[in-house]
């Protein structure tokens, strides 16, 4: 059952109307078994000050494109009543006369564009109105059965209004569905939601509460948990399994999903997923349709359900199977777009954003990694609504045409345009090693602020998880993960990918930046040293290289490899044959992929920095003291001295060298593969010739 939220000693700390609505709506929000991520809306009826000093009547309503959930005050918009009302009378009203008389109606010019359902608040005649989609209402709703068994739970205290595109008509059918009815407590709207209302913003909350829960008691006192979905027809494989076989499919299903721009991909394995991923009847049940009008942007019309037994030994049948089914589900979208579409409308791209595999769970789709889980959320409500549905009676949804028009409805896409622009590595996903160092860190930093996913293996998982807790604390929740690898290892490199895989559905751009530096004179160099020097910088690059390209040809999609050499790739340096003979060997290693991996759309090239000195745990060992005694100077005058061997006469910092792997990955060099490239100041020496 839903619980009630309200905090009496909280909501009495809120003294205007509308800090009293953004506490309830944060409320509801929280729960999404009551409220679809930004779906709903909620508003208040309040009286204000207006510029001229005088008292005016005003609604309060929520904002297009937000989320009930997170809301502050400055999300709502703030309504004329008096314009508004005498909208009631008219017999029709355009979408786009709507949009533009609401425009006049706002007290403040600032506001967000009112929601799209801002008549349905203002034509009913309460302080307090909810609008929300809990699981249980719409079950009844998607119910064939539905008002029918409304009438028993509900008796005469309800309304139920026929599916009709949210606008004037709606709203007005509902106002008018009430004021006919004076025992009305509640309004059911077809495959929609549910309204509600109060004269105070605590009864309406509970009015919300307590007819969601009479649903709920109604619906679970049928279910039949043996049955549902028509009975487990594949029991869940165990969950190491289903992670490993995941890890395998991912970049597969990436390749296949990403068209003419790539998409970031999720993995989910909860209960409610793997039971209904499991179900007999589960294959024709999730073809029925969307659950809710507000699913279709974000899961389109019906998810991908791939039909295939479940076999841990049967990886590349199910990859068939997956290329095969996203092929066609791409088909089908494109003539479901072809038979419904209005003149000017823009397909979308026309891969699934919900993929569900028996016995494994469901993969979603997103151009970022946080879309992919709004998709992620929406397909569980839907699953709560058929769980639902399918006890009371035979789930129901909107015609195609129908869906069509919600999904490509321009006050829908509208919201979608309040979404911050696509930039240079949005939708990509970087892989850096070395990633909580001065080089790493900074990379990361700079591919995020234009849109990257990023990855940050390092053998120092602290600090690689230090960065990553800045990043998601300024960009957003997941948008760098850090994990513990070495380099020399085999297996770590690979179970790292897998690990991405599983996190992002795959990798972009791999940039080899994981590093060390010895200093001795040739003769006292030990095996140790060297085989320390080829094992970080040259197996390690190997390794990591190789398993990007074996990733990367499975998706099919290209890629991006940054070496970060040294200006010693090219420069034979005193007293450092070992980390120069390495650090050549990486420069050399870069050009023969990209020599093999043009073919596959991966370009490969090298940055040769010199002496970075700042936020490097090399420079901050030995090595300092051994390149200062190499040059016969004080371990503090070596920043002056290298600045003074340029011949621009600078320092080179973390960022610089970012700069350059930042250009390398982006479009910008979108045609250059097996380059080198130098950020050092300008080192004679080191002149490539």
């Amino acid at each position: 059952m839903v619980q009630s939220l309200w905090n009496a000693s909280q909501a009495t700390e809120k003294t205007t109307g509308l800090e009293q609505l953004v506490y309830r709506s944060n409320l509801i929000g929280s729960d999404r078994s009551v409220c679809n991520i930004y779906g709903g809306n909620t508003s208040t009826k309040t009286t204000v000050k207006d510029f001229r000093g005088r008292d005016v009547e005003v609604m309060y309503v929520k904002g297009s494109g937000s989320d009930l959930g997170s809301m502050e005050a400055k999300h709502f918009t703030g309504l004329g009543l008096e314009d508004i009302r005498p909208l009631i009378e008219r017999e029709s009203m355009s979408d786009e006369e709507m949009v533009e008389y609401l425009g006049h109606c706002m007290i403040d010019a600032k506001h967000p564009r009112a929601s799209i359902e801002t008549l349905l608040h203002a034509f009913l005649p309460y302080k307090h109105v909810d609008h929300t989609h809990p699981d249980a209402i719409i079950s009844l709703c998607c119910a064939h059965n539905g008002k029918e068994l409304a009438k028993e739970i509900y008796g005469d205290r309800f309304v139920w209004v026929p599916y009709v595109r949210p606008g004037f008509t709606l709203s007005k059918m509902i106002a008018e569905s009430v004021f006919s009815n004076p025992n009305a407590e509640l309004v059911l709207m077809e495959k929609h939601g549910l309204v509600t209302w109060g004269e105070t913003s605590e009864e309406c909350y509970a009015q919300t509460i307590k007819i969601i829960n009479e649903a709920e008691a109604f619906i679970e006192a049928r279910v039949d948990e043996g049955s549902l979905f028509g009975g487990m027809k594949h029991p869940a494989l165990a969950a190491d399994v289903r992670r490993q076989i995941v890890s395998r499919v991912m970049p597969t299903i990436r390749g296949a999903v990403s068209d003419s721009k790539k998409m970031i991909l999720s993995f989910d394995d909860q209960e409610d997923v793997l039971a209904f991923v499991g179900g007999a009847d589960s294959p024709e049940l999730s073809q029925v349709g969307a659950a809710c009008p507000d699913h279709l942007v974000h899961t389109k019309v019906v998810p991908l359900f791939i039909d295939w037994t479940p076999d841990a030994e049967d990886i590349e049948g199910l990859k068939a199977k997956l290329v095969e089914g996203v092929a066609a589900y791409k088909e089908q979208y494109q003539q479901y777009f072809e038979s419904n579409k209005n003149e000017g409308d823009v397909m979308f791209e026309a891969a699934p954003r919900v993929i569900l595999i028996p016995g494994v769970g469901m993969i979603n789709t997103g151009k970022s990694w946080a879309l992919s889980q709004v998709s992620g959320a929406l397909y569980h409500r839907a699953i709560a609504v058929m769980r639902g549905a399918t006890s009371l009676g035979q789930f129901v949804s909107l015609i195609a045409n129908e869906s069509y028009n919600v999904e490509y409805w321009p006050l829908e896409l509208y919201k979608l345009s309040l979404a911050p622009a696509e930039t240079e590595f949005s939708r990509k996903v970087a892989f850096i090693t070395g990633g909580a160092g001065g080089i790493g860190s900074e990379t990361a930093r700079r591919l995020v602020s234009e849109g990257a996913h990023v990855v940050l293996a390092d053998l120092n998982l602290e600090g690689a998880q230090k960065v990553a807790q800045e990043i998601n604390d300024q960009y957003g929740e997941n948008r760098a993960y850090a994990l513990k690898m070495d380099v020399t290892d085999e297996e770590a490199v690979q179970s790292a990918y897998a690990d991405v895989a599983v996190q992002y559905g795959g990798v972009d751009i791999i940039v080899n930046n994981a590093g060390l530096a010895t200093s001795s004179p040739f003769d006292e160099t030990s095996l140790k040293e060297w085989n320390l020097n080829m094992n970080v910088l040259g197996t390690g690059y190997f390794l990591v290289a190789r398993e990007a390209f074996k990733l990367m040809k499975q998706q099919g999609i290209g890629g991006s490899m940054v070496f970060i050499g040294s200006k010693n790739s090219v420069y034979a340096g005193k007293s450092a044959s070992a980390y120069s003979s390495a650090k050549a060997l990486e420069a050399h290693l870069a050009r023969c992929i990209a020599a093999e991996g043009g073919e596959y759309g991966i370009r490969v090239n090298t940055i040769l920095p010199d002496a970075i000195l700042q936020g490097s745990a090399i420079w901050n060992g030995s090595w300092r003291n051994e390149r200062a005694a190499a040059y016969g100077i004080e371990p503090d005058q070596l920043e002056e001295y290298y600045r003074k061997r340029t011949t621009l006469l600078v320092n080179i910092y973390p960022r610089d060298i970012a700069e350059g792997i930042a250009f390398f990955a982006s479009s910008k060099s979108e045609k250059t593969t097996g380059c080198m490239m130098t950020i050092d100041g300008g080192v004679p020496a080191a002149f490539t010739r």
